[in-house]
């Protein structure tokens, strides 16, 4: 198959600067994957950044082989990986052949983090981490630095319309990728309206994992925030009060072995962005 998937030519920019901006701590920065547009016309190419910020404003992170395990695309064609050259910003440019969806994944590879006590324990109380904070009262730890491996496991879905395609309502908006944590619609966003809800599960490991704390929000309005915990089942049923670039996210942390005398933690950071368009949109295409 061919790429669906293109990166520009090699930039001169040092590795060494990339490793450093890749290094940022994970203590209150989310990671997201943010198309040009969320629906695009066959045959329009979307450049597609990697962000790390808050409130849906970042820094683009640039295409680096090293920084990550899984840089891929999934449509009805199938699963294909990101081709790039190093350096490139934004990091890919999604090539939009037929209708449907694009499902956009990136699982980034294992980082590590020393935060300061304080930091830590902040970091631990916005992301709903509070199980991690009882247990590191009972260790005795809970003035100790964080020393913390994290990841990144993100998710993005486009819609992808035609001359004679009325609907983006295509299967794929919840196909599993395989990612330690992972958001997965269990509705098409495209297919709804501001006002309806979408029931979204949390997988850890691949199975449904409760009680973690999902925040999401849209880019215009980061501070209307909709929060609640997963249940028995994984679910969340966040409710589109308002059309906008939508991003989801949640963070699962476990403990370390104690036999890795290098961190004491491990945290799995999920995202998955989307658009809700309002409804005179909608019923436009």
């Amino acid at each position: 198959m061919k790429a669906l998937l293109t990166s520009s030519p090699l930039r001169g920019i040092a590795l060494v600067f990339l490793a450093g901006v890749w290094g940022e701590p994970a203590g209150a920065h989310d990671f997201w994957i943010e198309p040009a547009v969320f629906v695009a016309a066959i045959g329009t190419k979307v450049p597609v950044s990697l962000r790390v910020g808050e409130d849906f404003n970042g820094t683009s992170q640039p295409y680096v082989k090293d920084w990550f395990l899984d840089f891929s695309v999934t449509s009805a064609a199938g699963r294909e990986p990101v081709m790039g050259f190093a350096g490139d910003d934004p990091a890919a440019t999604l090539i939009l052949k037929s209708p449907g969806l694009r499902l956009i994944g990136y699982h980034s590879a294992r980082s590590f983090v020393d935060l300061e006590a304080e930091r830590f324990n902040k970091y631990l109380r916005s992301e709903g981490l509070e199980r991690i904070q009882a247990l590191r009262e009972e260790r005795g730890a809970a003035q100790a630095n964080g020393r913390e491996y994290y990841s990144r496991c993100a998710k993005s879905l486009i819609g992808v319309t035609g001359p004679a395609v009325t609907s983006v309502d295509r299967s794929g908006y919840d196909q599993p990728l395989g990612y330690p944590l992972e958001l997965l619609p269990r509705a098409n966003p495209y297919a709804l309206f501001p006002g309806d809800r979408l029931p979204i599960a949390l997988w850890y490991q691949g199975k449904p994992i409760e009680g973690v704390l999902v925040i999401a929000f849209t880019a215009d309005q980061p501070a209307r925030r909709f929060q609640a915990r997963t249940g028995k089942d994984g679910i969340v049923k966040l409710p589109l009060d308002r059309a906008g670039s939508w991003l989801v996210k949640a963070v699962h942390m476990i403990p370390v072995p104690a036999t890795d005398p290098a961190a004491d933690w491990e945290s799995f950071w999920a995202s998955l962005t989307f658009e809700v368009r309002a409804r005179d949109a909608l019923s436009a295409r």
